[in-house]
């Protein structure tokens, strides 16, 4: 029998008869797990290189080599923990840290979509396939979900109830079951099932009692994935430690498997959810993925920022003691602000497409679908298999002793100054398109051959069929079908992983990781970004400031909004043709090398650095003219784009831009502000908010405001603390006892806001504010 399915959860143990790999996947008819037996643990070692096995384990003469061309043997090991064991002898191994699973799976070229071939056998339940034949296949999962949350009693061990919501799939075709229960809470307390709005609340006797009724209802709706808000590091380690406790199975994955959530070795490093069967899917990682942006990213603040809605209980509120209350006064309130947070966590996910997002990320990589970060990963998955069919092997990581770094991105000096008709102009995926271009390639620098593109520090690099630059090609090839067809989650997780593939060559992590890659892609940047300001000055305009593959232009005096477009998209034309013929006569290739001509700004600031007459750099901003539609403000790294100034302060700044943008009176508005914070009307805005990255006592010679007023707090529940600064210090927002310092909100936030674009007006907040100050 054939069928075709998407990989959930993939594993290997060692057995008496080898290693055995368990594989989960989501088939239109439910899951499968496919075991493969008997299997090896493979690594590479030098035929001259001499070694003594352990038992059971074999060495075979390959026709394979290692880059610099010194012919391999293959390593065979019975188990993967004998091949751990012989790598800690000091013998030089090739490819030994890669994970059997891994291997198998990539040399198949099987990242998410696999088709099996074989026979199928009903085992407790679960459809299984033993040893069938796998092959790589393009599958478009209906993937189903459910989000679970818990309630605690503040920091103690005391579960209260389990709530868990189904969604529907937001990739693939919608399913076609429907669970009879999709949305619970279990809650210890005593009472009948009471069927409230849109779920059902189940009183049960205790903690165990809540873990197995929310298991069996797990059991029940079965779904592909387990998604949640810091679900690994808080819900399900909570759950696992509960269970360990109580001394009962952590029973959440198929096929009656147990699960785990593996502790972090390193501190700093994230929590690891082993559930066969199901992915687990936290959506803070996952927004962070693919780069959304939030001031917060609390549950309740993306719920609000995305949805227009957010928790039941507010954040202002006492959290842990609302939820005390409620659990003893009112158990049914509990479990609807219980069964919200997974509604909500629902509700963002299909408002961001991240399971579809995820999707793409897994059919892309061949991580596995719960996997966030992984770009080494990554690129091993996408690389090595190519690697072997041109007869050679990696090394292992960590092997390489070459601890040169590569300069990062060039960033130019600014021309500080308050301009009208500034025109921005973006290399399109710029070191992507360096390593298309230059043929830049780990193979291609090991085999230079004749004739080779020159790269930096003595780099040349093969024309002749390389890797990493087709990868690059496949992979723009399916991004603009992926833009032509509307497919965001899918166009997002390209353009991720394309961008990715420089930092890992720059990353010692990375078993191809050499200085003369690395400085191939940057200093090629630098030298683009450097050659195309010197073409357009020659044409006559002036470029007033560079980043990394940006490249911003004044136009002076030219005309209306109409002429600069024109502009623009004449100097667009003109540089990519500049360049296709640079590079031809200088190096017989073709550029890919795109410029794309981003944005026309009607008004645009480049501040000075704070106090000083240089300009700065990554921080500007800039005003958008929207045919028929309102102009759009844009800040970069100034106050207003960053959380750590106070909402007064941000608003501020934007309104004052938007004025001095568009001609507006602006010193009128000055005044007010000031006026009204000193009469006391913006007190909610005075807020600062400030992560906790360390213990409150690991702060001893330098105490920072935040750390001063969460030591004030009575109880300091989280990592994050607000805090105002009053005329006795900081102090907590929740226990504020002394007078706000008007003063300091007046010197230390709304002056560096306005004075950043005031200065090119002759002015400054103080010249605006100095006759309004003396009436108070």
């Amino acid at each position: 029998m054939s069928i075709k399915a998407f990989l959930l959860t993939r594993g290997w143990r060692d057995t008496p008869a080898g290693v055995e790999l368990s594989l989960w996947g989501a088939t239109p008819d439910g899951a499968v797990h496919v075991i493969v037996s008997e299997q090896e643990a493979i690594c590479f070692i030098a035929q001259n290189q001499p070694a003594t096995l352990p038992a059971r384990a074999r060495r075979q003469k390959l026709t394979l080599t290692l880059l610099d061309d010194t012919p391999v043997d293959g390593l065979y090991f019975h188990s993967q923990r004998n091949l751990q064991t012989f790598r800690q002898s000091g013998v030089a191994l090739a490819e030994s840290d890669i994970k059997p699973v891994d291997r198998f799976l990539m040399e198949r070229f099987i990242r998410a979509g696999f088709q099996a071939d074989g026979d199928i056998e009903l085992i407790d339940g679960v459809r299984t396939m033993h040893n069938p034949r796998l092959t790589t296949a393009e599958v478009a999962p209906a993937l189903t979900a459910v989000a679970l949350d818990i309630e605690t009693r503040g920091s103690s061990q005391q579960l209260y109830s389990i709530a868990g919501a189904c969604m529907q799939p937001s990739h693939g075709p919608a399913s076609t079951t429907k669970p009879e229960n999709p949305a619970v809470v279990f809650m210890i307390g005593e009472g009948q099932p009471e069927r409230r709005n849109g779920y059902t609340l189940y009183y049960c006797d205790d903690e165990k009692s809540v873990l197995i009724r929310f298991f069996s209802w797990l059991d029940t709706v079965d779904p592909d994935i387990l998604c949640g808000w810091s679900v690994v590091n808080f819900d399900l380690n909570f759950i696992d430690q509960k269970c360990r406790t109580l001394g009962i199975p952590f029973r959440i994955g198929r096929g009656s498997e147990a699960a785990a959530v593996l502790q972090p070795g390193n501190p700093g490093s994230p929590r690891i959810a082993r559930v066969p069967g199901r992915a687990v899917l936290d959506g803070i990682g996952l927004l962070k993925a693919g780069f959304w942006a939030f001031e917060s990213f609390s549950l309740d603040n993306v719920a609000h920022e995305l949805l227009g809605e957010g928790k039941l209980i507010a954040p202002a509120q006492d959290k842990v003691s609302e939820i005390n209350r409620l659990f003893q006064d009112d158990k049914p309130q509990l479990a609807d602000y219980n069964l919200k947070d997974c509604t909500l966590v629902n509700d963002i996910f299909i408002k961001a497409d991240l399971v579809a997002f995820a999707v793409q990320r897994a059919n892309l990589t061949g991580l596995a679908m719960d996997r966030l970060g992984g770009a080494v990963a990554a690129f091993d998955n996408l690389y090595l298999p190519l690697l072997h069919r041109r007869g050679c092997v990696a090394p292992d990581t960590q092997a390489h002793e070459n601890a040169q770094s590569s300069p990062g991105g060039y960033v130019m000096d600014s021309a500080p100054g308050l301009y009208e008709n500034v025109l921005v102009f973006d290399f399109k995926s710029l070191y992507p398109s360096i390593i298309r271009t230059f043929f830049i390639d780990p193979l291609g620098l090991a085999k230079p051959g004749d004739n080779p593109v020159p790269g930096f520090l003595d780099a040349s690099f093969s024309r002749n069929a390389p890797i990493l630059p087709s990868l690059i090609e496949t992979l723009w090839s399916a991004r603009d079908e992926a833009k032509r067809t509307d497919n965001a989650p899918l166009s997002q997780a390209i353009k991720i992983i394309m961008n990715s593939l420089y930092g890992v060559l720059g990353s010692t992590g990375c078993r191809f990781f050499n200085p003369q890659l690395a400085s191939s892609i940057t200093r090629r940047g630098h030298e683009i970004i450097t050659e195309s300001r010197d073409w357009i000055e020659l044409a006559g305009y002036q470029v007033i400031y560079g980043d990394t593959d940006s490249l911003f232009v004044w136009l002076g005096d030219h005309g209306d909004l109409n002429t600069a477009e024109e502009i623009g998209r004449t100097l667009t034309q003109g540089l990519n043709e500049w360049w296709s013929k640079a590079l031809h006569d200088k190096y017989q290739i073709q550029s890919h090398l795109e410029v794309e001509f981003e944005t026309h700004y009607s008004r645009f600031l480049m501040p000075t650095v704070r106090g000083m007459p240089t300009g700065s750099k990554k921080r500007y901003a800039g005003l958008v003219k929207v045919p028929d539609g309102e102009p759009q403000l844009v800040v970069k790294g100034l106050e207003a784009a960053r959380t750590d100034w106070t909402p007064l302060a941000r608003n501020f700044q934007r309104e004052l831009f938007r004025r001095v943008f568009l001609d507006l009176p602006y010193e009128q508005f000055v005044r007010h502000m000031a006026e009204q914070l000193l009469a006391g009307e913006l007190d909610s805005s005075l807020v600062y908010r400030k992560r906790l990255r360390r213990k409150l006592s690991d702060y001893q010679k330098n105490v920072p405001p935040h750390v001063q007023a969460a030591r004030k707090l009575d109880s300091a529940s989280g990592s994050w603390i607000q805090y105002a600064i009053t005329r006795n210090g900081p102090e907590p927002v929740q226990q504020l006892e002394s007078p706000l310092d008007y003063q300091h909100y007046l010197d230390k936030q709304l002056a560096p806001a306005a004075d950043g674009i005031l200065q090119f007006l002759d002015t400054s907040f103080a010249a605006i504010t100095d006759a309004q100050m003396s009436i108070f």
